[in-house]
């Protein structure tokens, strides 16, 4: 499947699900208890080939995507209300956007087709039409395209995507330049290889409506000199804190073209290797080290390459620097895709057998990794898989398939019940129900691999 689910994505959930087999256990969690809290569950909609939603902002706004015919539209929402198509009034010319960041101001920012075709026929975008693409921002009706990196000669890349957006309006992502990337390995769009990059990827922020690069140079967490080619930003908080990757070029991985080597904070123009877990699992093995969010206080979240052969989520803070987040019980694997001000992370923690569904976990701040599924309803038409994004008033979005094996989008909010232990022996019996309606979505998925959007 080709999807332009940055961090949230069922490509990669599926990708991982086999990649993670037979690798080394959980650390043990070595943190004080936690009274877990509870929540209700509000069922979006089903996403079919969009990405669902993807950032909850403290304000209750939601950036997404939603399906329209044979295209995905990038999308905004307010909780309890229905999406917003931000392509309806002013595309920029081709059929298929996502809105991947949104501020509590509601101006939302993205990537969308152009109706031109990629010159070098790169799927920079993701959607399997080989247009180029341009990151966008939108607010108030108008959707306006942002700036390319250009060269000394005033060439411009063909490509970009914004990732996020702050409160002051500050955009961030990744843009092609001009410079052929001698990292990149052959080309082979195959859907066993999905290898369509050509040119550098540069982490990029938009300040003022100005493109500015950032440096994919620096100095290790052990003090060694590294001068990567590529990078991307997934993030930017409301200080200008940005974080990512940065890397070499490889085939697509479910996530992005870069091979992620460090795991990345970029601040006032200098960029921090934020180190790993003892590992890289570059692809196929794994995902590499990427940073995927950063809260108000400058606390990352991310996954990285384990000295066990792993992949584990991550938490890094100054004070702290890299700490393994494990996996759930049992689980083999994990991706840390979120937190909140509060100190809420959450993520995706997965088993060894790819048959068995990964599972949507929650660390309250201070606490224990959970379970999201252990944490609802027993009788929730939907098993929780990815946990996509957390705001500081506890509510999260994911995605969730149903007993047959549809994909939706939805909603966790934090409720005044509790769990009991009948519950919770219920939740196991209903874990059960769902590994059967896993399989089926992870055949469906198989059977997409190769498919652009509009012959899905």
């Amino acid at each position: 499947m080709k999807s332009v689910l940055f961090r949230c994505r069922f490509a990669g959930v599926l990708a991982a699900s086999a990649w993670f087999v037979q690798t080394g256990a959980a650390q043990a969690q070595t943190v004080p208890p936690y009274p877990p809290p509870y929540y209700a569950v509000t069922d979006l909609g089903l996403v079919g080939p969009s990405p669902g939603p993807l950032v909850i902002k403290n304000n209750g706004l939601i950036a997404s995507s939603m399906a329209v015919q044979n295209a995905w539209h990038a999308a905004i929402s307010l909780v309890g209300m229905p999406p917003i198509d931000l392509t309806t009034i002013r595309g920029l010319g081709g059929l298929n956007s996502a809105a991947f960041g949104v501020n509590e101001r509601g101006k939302a920012a993205g990537m969308a087709e152009t109706g031109d075709s990629d010159p070098k026929m790169e799927d920079f975008c993701t959607y399997g039409t080989q247009k180029s693409c341009k990151a966008f921002t939108w607010q108030n009706g108008v959707m306006s395209a942002l700036p390319l990196l250009t060269d000394s000669t005033g060439a411009a890349g063909h490509n970009a995507n914004a990732k996020g957006i702050n409160i002051l309006g500050q955009v961030a992502g990744v843009a092609e330049n001009t410079t052929a990337d001698v990292t990149c390995p052959p080309y082979n769009p195959g859907p066993a290889n999905l290898q369509f990059q050509f040119y550098q990827q540069k982490p990029v922020v938009w300040i003022n409506g100005k493109i500015e690069q950032l440096p994919t140079s620096g100095n290790d967490v052990k003090g060694n000199t590294f001068q990567d080619p590529d990078g991307i930003v997934f993030r930017i908080n409301d200080s200008g804190q940005a974080v990512g990757a940065t890397g070499t070029c490889t085939g697509f991985t479910g996530i992005s073209y870069v091979n992620a080597l460090h795991a990345t904070l970029w601040q006032k123009d200098s960029v921090i290797d934020l180190g790993n877990l003892g590992g890289t699992l570059p692809p196929p093995q794994g995902f590499g080290n990427f940073a995927y969010d950063v809260n108000a206080f400058g606390h990352v979240v991310g996954t990285s390459g384990t000295g066990k052969g792993s992949q584990h989520a991550f938490f890094w803070s100054p004070e702290t620097r890299i700490q393994d987040v494990g996996t759930l019980p049992g689980d083999v694997a994990s991706v840390g895709l979120s937190i909140s001000d509060t100190g809420d992370i959450g993520g995706i923690s997965f088993p060894a057998d790819p048959n068995d569904s990964p599972r949507a976990f929650i660390r309250p701040d201070g606490g224990e990794m959970m379970d999201l599924n252990s944490l609802i309803p027993s009788n929730s038409e939907l098993y929780l898989f990815s946990t996509c994004s957390i705001n500081s008033r506890g509510e999260i979005v994911g995605l969730a398939f149903d007993a047959q094996g549809n994909l939706h989008g939805y909603l966790a909010t934090p409720s005044n019940g509790s769990i009991g232990s009948s519950d919770e022996l219920s939740n196991v019996s209903r874990a059960a129900r769902f590994d059967y309606a896993w399989r089926i979505l992870r055949q469906s998925m198989r059977r997409a691999a190769a498919q652009p959007v509009s012959e899905r």
